[in-house]
């Protein structure tokens, strides 16, 4: 019986979406997880033929259920995860069991982001920056900041969705931000960034015998709450050529920096006055939407791809049409528990619309976001024209309301 194994997934999104991939494929599915509360939900998960509850912080437990998996008489052909922090987990899991196109050293490098900015430190791209480790005196290393070059952004090195990256406009700002950190994640460095200014955009690729695939350059909406929220995605159908010869030069010099023969990561880029400056690289495609914004713009599903680059197959990323497509995502303004959504089906019935997806249940509680996770759905939309895309969405919105019952 031919099986993939997936370490790990969410309800929705590009990993959920990995899975449903691979039934499609074919395969026989299973997934390691940790989340107790999906086997109360287990008719909720056709696409997984088998579940199975396992620590996936515990590298040998996993050891052991693959190894009970092959027991079983299954084939493993390949060993994944598209949520942090497993993917280099699964590579290496994937190394020992299968081997085959994907290694997992360029893998851990990316999740970490110390060793991501150490690794590319002679680039250009990369900005200023600063390292703290918990072994020295924090009021010793906040006096030799440079304090001209405040604001700065603070970080967690295992941040994901934007949870743990903070903004110190100040001196008082950058110690309270550091404490946190500190707090949050004993014993673990906690990484200081020039806070740059300019256009964001997110490139995903696909990296195949060495050769490099921009998949999608998408343009960034930020807003920021108390944390930095992407609120909306726009994939550009038909970019400047010189704009994404520049981008593939870029992204081609990262990626050999890491040695990066086979694999997928997104990258997020701003572009400051004119020249490139990475934010941040992750070994996996954007979560979210984002599997489902590539598909309304150009025909073809790439977790569907990655999985057969994983399998050691070659992608096809052939344009099935090229279209702008844009997801402007849901938030709250305030907090509250949710009694019910109304107006889905009439903004789902506006020209250009290809999704409308709403992620929380009745009686969840919403709040105003403070990371990525609070995001309650989005709105996909798809055109010619950029601005049209955008347009479409914006009115679409309008006729949906969350309505909640205010807490204390």
């Amino acid at each position: 019986m031919k099986t993939i194994v997936f370490i790990e997934t969410n309800k929705s999104g590009s990993s959920r979406e990995a899975l449903q991939a691979a039934e499609r494929l074919g395969f026989f599915t299973v997934l390691l997880t940790n989340k107790r509360r999906f086997f109360d939900q287990r008719t909720e998960f056709p696409d997984v033929h088998q579940m199975v509850l396992v620590d996936i912080f515990d590298y040998e437990q996993l050891r052991e259920k693959i190894i009970k998996l092959i027991k079983q008489g299954k084939q493993i052909k390949g060993i994944l995860s598209v949520v942090d922090p497993f993917v280099h987990i699964a590579a290496s899991l994937s190394e020992e069991f299968c081997p085959g196109a994907v290694s997992a050293t360029p893998i851990r490098k990316m999740e970490d982001k110390v060793l991501t900015r150490e690794l590319l430190k002679d680039l250009p791209i990369t900005p200023r920056y600063a390292i703290y480790s918990p072994n020295h005196s924090l009021e010793g290393f906040i006096n030799k900041i440079n304090k001209k070059f405040l604001p700065l952004i603070v970080k967690s090195p295992l941040s994901s969705g934007s949870k743990d990256v903070l903004l110190a406009n100040d001196e008082d700002q950058l110690k309270r931000s550091m404490q946190y950190l500190l707090k949050k994640y004993e014993k673990k460095p906690i990484l200081l960034e020039e806070f740059l200014t300019g256009p964001q955009y997110l490139i995903e690729v696909l990296v195949h015998n060495g050769e490099v695939h921009i998949v999608a350059i998408i343009e960034q909406e930020i807003t920021f709450f108390r944390r930095f929220i992407v609120t909306g995605y726009c994939l550009l159908a038909d970019p400047a050529r010189d704009f994404y010869n520049k981008i593939y030069e870029t992204v081609s010099s990262i990626l050999q920096a890491f040695e990066m023969k086979n694999g997928a990561c997104h990258l997020e880029m701003r572009l400051v006055k004119g020249e490139w400056k990475l934010i941040e690289i992750n070994p996996r495609i954007s979560g979210g939407a984002m599997n489902q914004i590539i598909e309304a713009a150009y025909g073809f599903n790439l977790v569907e791809e990655t999985i057969q680059l994983f399998l050691g197959n070659k992608p096809r990323l052939i344009k099935k049409h090229n279209k702008y497509a844009y997801a402007h995502y849901l938030t709250s303004n305030c907090k509250g528990k949710l009694l019910k959504v109304t107006g889905k089906n009439r903004c789902s019935q506006y020209p250009g619309v290809e999704r409308v997806f709403i992620k929380p249940r009745k009686g969840q509680i919403l709040r105003p976001p403070f990371s990525m996770g609070d995001r309650y759905g989005y709105i996909l939309t798809s055109s010619d024209d950029k601005d049209e895309a955008k347009r479409i969405a914006k009115e679409a919105v309008r006729e949906l309301r969350f309505h909640l019952e205010a807490l204390e």
